[in-house]
């Protein structure tokens, strides 16, 4: 339930804090801890780095905490204690944003690749950090799990989440579920109910709310158009992601992305009713629920907000580029997703100012947004990049919003501002527009990535929003940036783009005024209490912490919250964070800000052209067949882990020989569909630690000779 305060355009901002406060502690959110936490990950260094590490042909650079105003030198050490690099600080002074006098020490000229590094500044040295080419592949993959968690109407596997995340389908209508099978309507919205099942939990509570989906469902499935574009679509491919989809022929990413689709088409307003073709705005309990209570366990009634206009644009949005990304691999969907776009972008243009009330924030977040032309401009994009008829392109070109100076503002763009998704579809996507209009487009894409570079460098931490942008969700607006920021490189060439948006990722991971990952999991220091009802174990030890890949909030200098007030008065703004369960107001998880994650991880997971050294391969596979006979054979596989992380719940994948079938195997299971062939693991073999290795057999029937398998692929990645 993430409001994002912001002073977009002079906008006021979305959601009163006082109000929100009280709402939220009659609500019973503001529950007293089970046990103290600090204010916030206290920084173990003061040298600064990402603390998961950097790519060898990117950027590398460490802010220094201290008071000295002279130069001082560095030292790289590699994990033997050789130093392998040595320079000398660049004083930055006064950093505003974060309180903080600090110097920046550059190593990007080092390229070797190896683990445990740890940079030496004037007698202190950082936590250790990894140089190498395959650095983000794990957070490409956790961060996109993000979703298949937070999904609403299906069971979570331990199969795919390990056992410490499984749960029962919530909000099924299974009691003491009210839903979300036959929901009703506040009263006086409407006299019928309606079956709006799936989707995803929006953020650290249990409603569904259709202008956050839209904006996080729009982001996966871009992230999957983009690498497209760049020829990497095989990272995000079938078989990559851990969903129960896998192995179906569809890109992993768009199965994600098709669970929230599904939910989001089901919010429209049947025919023959009154505003048919609108989107209900949003769906929740009627009152706050406790902290913590697992989605199955909510008994609270459920509830359909009225339509709204915002909320029926973002289904036109997203629909309609769903037509378009999906058609290549089933063209019913995408002619069902388009039909559902051309009908919502109806009704919005005859009901094209009802609006969703700040006041509606009892039970979930209310998402008011009281300016729609915004939204009108972005799915007009998405409509005529997907048909390209004319209407849609008239909408486009007539809006105010395609030669604003503010499209791509200062603040980055949110579900509340949204003009800026138009921009990109235009920029990036082939259509019918003037050469002269497309080159005006590109170049607001650039410019605004030109100031995100110009504020970086004025700063010493390097984050692309100017000091007084720390608002509710802060780290999801900085991965919002960086987006912008490759698409400018995507569209010139120019380094100096990817660098910068590489840098975000630094920030996010650990050079920060804190010296804390705010991703779950992933850095030395990371945070670990984020505001959730099931993932809850500051409040009860029995329940997990989020699992790897959660992105938290971030710095919030309103303080909008009881824990935030209480420990945080007098912070920085970039300061303004506490890992604490109860600090929603900057420490709630949110599908808007791991969706900018996600898209971020995956665009710096791709392996470049040049600089850099290809990756190795995480696992070898040896297949020896042991026995033959006149029809069969038998076989055994035995997958090592070679890399430095542990595999969970793994896959592997091989094409069988011609005229060979497996029909039996012990110790995991195996599907074959044509010469394609998928082993996934018992409960027990499902981990696969560093060095590690697990095995299998299989038995299966040949017609004349029984030769080996030449490649196999674990969870995507080619072994060895």
């Amino acid at each position: 339930m993430p409001p994002t305060p912001s002073p977009l355009s002079g906008r006021s901002p979305r959601l009163s804090a006082v109000l929100l406060a009280g709402a939220l502690l009659l609500g019973g959110l503001a529950t007293a801890p089970a046990a103290a936490s600090p204010a916030a990950a206290a920084a173990t260094t003061a040298v600064r780095v990402n603390q998961v590490g950097y790519l060898p042909d990117g950027p590398k650079r460490a802010t220094v905490v201290t008071t000295a105003t002279q130069a001082l030198g560095w030292q790289l050490r590699n994990a033997s204690g050789t130093v392998v690099a040595s320079g000398s600080t660049v004083p930055r002074g006064a950093d505003a944003p974060s309180g903080q006098s600090v110097q920046v020490a550059d190593f990007s000229s080092h390229r070797q690749t190896g683990d445990g590094y740890v940079l030496t500044v004037d007698g202190s040295s950082s936590v250790p950090f990894d140089i190498r080419a395959n650095l983000y592949d794990t957070l490409r993959s956790d961060s996109m799990a993000f979703f298949h968690h937070q999904r609403s109407g299906i069971a979570i596997d331990a199969s795919l989440v390990g056992p410490a995340y499984a749960r029962p389908a919530g909000h099924l209508g299974v009691a003491p579920n009210k839903g979300d099978t036959s929901v009703p309507c506040q009263a006086g919205v409407c006299d019928y109910t309606r079956d709006v099942r799936g989707g995803w939990y929006d953020a650290g509570d249990h409603g569904k709310y259709v202008v956050n989906g839209g904006l996080s469902v729009w982001l996966l499935v871009n992230s999957f158009e983009r690498a497209a574009r760049a020829g990497g679509e095989a990272a995000l491919g079938d078989s990559t992601l851990r969903v129960p989809e896998r192995g179906n022929g569809m890109p992993d990413v768009l199965d994600e992305a098709r669970w929230e689709l599904d939910f989001l088409m089901r919010m429209q307003v049947p025919d023959g009713k009154p505003y048919a073709g609108m989107a209900f705005h949003k769906i929740h309990d009627a009152a706050w629920t406790g902290m913590p209570t697992r989605p199955e366990q909510d008994a609270q009634p459920r509830e359909l907000h009225r339509p709204s206009t915002a909320a029926t644009l973002n289904l036109a949005a997203a629909a309609a580029q769903c037509a378009r990304a999906f058609r290549p691999y089933d063209s019913a969907y995408a002619d069902r997703c388009l039909a559902a776009a051309r009908k919502a972008w109806s009704a919005a243009k005859a009901n094209p100012a009802l609006y969703a009330p700040d006041s509606d924030s009892t039970g979930g977040g209310a998402y008011g947004d009281t300016r729609v032309t915004d939204e009108f401009y972005w799915a007009a994009a998405e409509l005529y990049a997907a048909t390209g008829e004319s209407a849609y392109r008239d909408a486009v070109t007539s809006s105010p919003w395609h030669t604003s100076a503010d499209a791509l503002g200062p603040y980055g763009f949110g579900w509340a501002d949204t003009a800026a998704l138009g921009r990109l579809v235009l920029a990036t996507v082939p259509h019918g527009l003037p050469a002269a209009d497309t080159a005006r487009i590109r170049s607001s894409v650039t410019a605004a990535a030109d100031g995100y570079l110009s504020r970086m460098a004025a700063q010493g931490y390097a984050v692309p929003v100017p000091a007084d942008g720390y608002f509710w969700g802060s780290n999801g607006e900085v991965a919002n940036d960086a987006i912008v920021m490759a698409v400018a490189g995507e569209l010139t060439g120019d380094a100096r783009y990817r660098a910068g948006a590489l840098e975000t990722m630094d920030y996010l991971l650990g050079r920060n005024a804190l010296g804390i990952s705010y991703v779950t999991g992933h850095g030395e220091a990371s945070a670990q209490n984020q505001h959730h009802r099931f993932w809850a174990h500051q409040l009860d030890a029995s329940l997990p912490h989020p699992p790897a890949g959660s992105l938290a909030g971030g710095p919030n200098s309103g303080l909008q919250d009881p824990v935030a007030q209480e420990r945080l008065r007098g912070c920085a703004p970039a300061a303004c964070y506490v890992d604490h369960i109860d600090s929603y107001s900057t420490n709630e998880v949110a599908v808007n800000w791991n969706a900018p994650l996600a898209w971020l991880a995956a665009y710096a997971a791709e392996r470049t052209s040049t600089g850099g050294e290809p990756p190795a391969a995480a696992c070898a596979v040896t297949y020896a067949v042991s026995n033959v006979w006149s029809t069969g054979f038998t076989a055994d596989v035995t997958v090592r882990n070679t890399g430095a992380t542990a595999v969970d719940g793994w896959q592997l994948a091989w094409s069988q020989p011609d005229g060979q079938r497996v029909t039996s195997a012990w110790n995991a299971t195996v599907t074959q569909s044509g010469t394609s062939v998928r082993a996934r693991p018992a409960d027990w073999n499902r981990t696969i630690a560093p060095g590690a290795a697990v095995s299998f057999g299989i038995q299966g029937t040949h017609t004349g000779s029984a030769p080996s398998p030449t490649a196999f692929t674990l969870d995507g990645s080619a072994c060895g």
